[in-house]
């Protein structure tokens, strides 16, 4: 498991959710209709403090982190989170870990 944020990436966060350096980003599977990495489940967003994070990277001061209850969705994959100029948001790719 590994966890990637593009300073692009990071910038839209910081943007969109008035982060300050310093700040929190936990990033959790949710029940959804769309799919992400697991059908029925795409990963969340909360601007909380950690409790228990197993996996956690910083990138333009911010936080971003998973919760050890949580890494089951991260299995055998890897997450870069990226900026998309074009879309004016952001993207999360998988990458299968052999």
């Amino acid at each position: 498991m590994s966890m990637v944020i593009s300073q692009g990436a990071a910038s839209w966060f910081k943007r969109e959710l008035g982060l300050q350096e310093g700040a929190y980003v936990r990033l959790f599977p949710r029940y959804s209709s769309g799919g992400g990495l697991h059908p029925g489940f795409s990963l969340g967003i909360a601007t909380e403090a950690p409790g228990r994070p197993a996996m956690e990277v910083e990138q333009a001061g911010i936080v971003f982190y998973m919760e050890e209850q949580d890494l089951w969705y991260m299995e055998g994959y890897g997450l870069s989170i990226e900026y998309s100029e074009a879309e004016d948001d952001i993207e999360y790719k998988y990458e299968a870990k052999i």
